[in-house]
């Protein structure tokens, strides 16, 4: 290999951000990519005019930072990378350029009926709990994030949550630096609120293009039951041997665009599949996908259905382990939930899913199916 890709994963996502203070996590991750670090403008900028890729994403329960690099430009890229997240150089100016960044970013999401979609499935499928909050917050909350809010985030973020830094790529840089920086705390504990009940909403129309998520709760990260759903998610994907698939475009042309995944959480699951529709053809979406989930509920998949299943599966985590990039995020990612990322642990526990596996996995879908539809009518 000439590049070399190196990520750092933290242990805090959107789902830590104080009430008061929703969106404080994504907007620090904007700040440790665009500020000043060392004498450089920003870790983001020096990456690129190496000819390298720089990014940062927050998640509900995770923020990875991340950057592809040519092999000689590692250990340059690796010092700042870790100087830019722990030790920021970032002033009001700053602040107040990437909160303007940030609002920007969530009119962009406000106008995408796919991305509020999800946002209204989650608040769906957790309401009045954390994990049913948009990840960037609201306008009105990242208005009202002042700096020192910020500031004791960050302090959080970097004194007390788990760290793990991976390197996929020819060598491995001086880390001494990283040990020293990465471990200044212990990990805390993240405190789990309860989980409610759904809450279902009347299904509404509108008289344009919309998506609809229809899913439900499912397994939590770490128990043997996730990859029932990782299984179910790829009988019920965009590819063409899927059930799904079949019925929606085969067999009734109902939708083009549709995807299906499953993400699990400390104390639960998120299943969902995702489709775009027109709106006369919406309430038959919903009813084809109804009935696939019935069908694999009450019967299980077709012996050749499972065996696809489990190659496409399996062979996504192949293509992953041998894109470096994203082996390094699955390694960083794995170690800071405390399960260590393995490709043929994960494969043994996919192959392991059985039709029965499938059913139940379904089942547990169906008992409390949420449907939400975007955009929302206008009258």
């Amino acid at each position: 290999m000439r590049t070399a890709s190196i990520c750092l994963a933290v242990d805090m996502g959107s789902r830590d951000d104080p009430g008061a203070a929703s969106g404080v996590a994504h907007l620090l991750e904007h700040l440790l990519m665009a500020s000043p670090v060392r004498d450089e403008p920003s870790l983001a900028e020096y990456v690129e005019r190496t000819g390298g890729r720089a990014n940062a994403e927050t998640g509900l329960d995770r923020m990875l930072f991340q950057c592809q690099v040519l092999a000689e430009d590692l250990a340059e890229v690796a010092d700042l990378l870790i100087r830019a997240t722990t030790t920021p150089e970032y002033d009001d100016t700053i602040l107040a350029a990437e909160r303007a960044v940030v609002l920007r970013e969530l009119d962009a999401a406000a106008a995408d009926p796919a991305d509020t979609v999800q946002d209204a499935f989650l608040a769906a499928l957790f309401p009045d709990h954390p994990l049913g909050r948009p990840v960037g917050g609201t306008p009105d909350s990242v208005r009202g994030i002042d700096p020192q809010a910020v500031r004791d985030h960050h302090a959080v973020m970097f004194g007390g949550r788990r760290l793990a830094l991976s390197v996929v790529g020819p060598k491995a840089p001086d880390i001494d630096q990283a040990r020293s920086a990465l471990a200044a705390g212990l990990p805390v504990a993240r405190p789990l609120a309860p989980l409610g009940a759904v809450r279902h909403q009347e299904i509404r129309w509108p008289e344009e293009y919309s998506w609809v998520s229809i899913g439900g709760r499912s397994a939590a990260a770490g128990t043997p039951e996730r990859s029932r759903f990782e299984i179910l998610a790829a009988l019920c994907g965009a590819s063409p041997f899927s059930p799904l698939y079949r019925a929606l475009r085969n067999e009734h042309g109902l939708a083009y665009s549709f995807q299906s995944w499953h993400r699990g959480y400390a104390e639960a699951g998120a299943w969902r599949v995702l489709i775009g529709t027109d709106p006369d053809r919406g309430p038959d979406v919903v009813q084809v996908v109804t009935a696939i989930l019935r069908d694999l509920a009450e019967r299980g998949p077709s012996d050749e259905d499972l065996d696809a299943a489990h190659r496409q599966v399996c062979g996504a985590l192949v293509f992953d382990t041998e894109d470096p990039l994203e082996h390094a995020r699955r390694l960083a990612a794995g170690a800071v939930a405390g399960a260590p990322f393995s490709a043929d642990v994960d494969m043994a526990q996919l192959r392991a899913v059985t039709a029965d596996h499938v059913a139940q996995a379904a089942q547990h879908i169906l008992r409390d199916l949420v449907v939400t539809v975007r955009p929302e009518p206008t009258r």
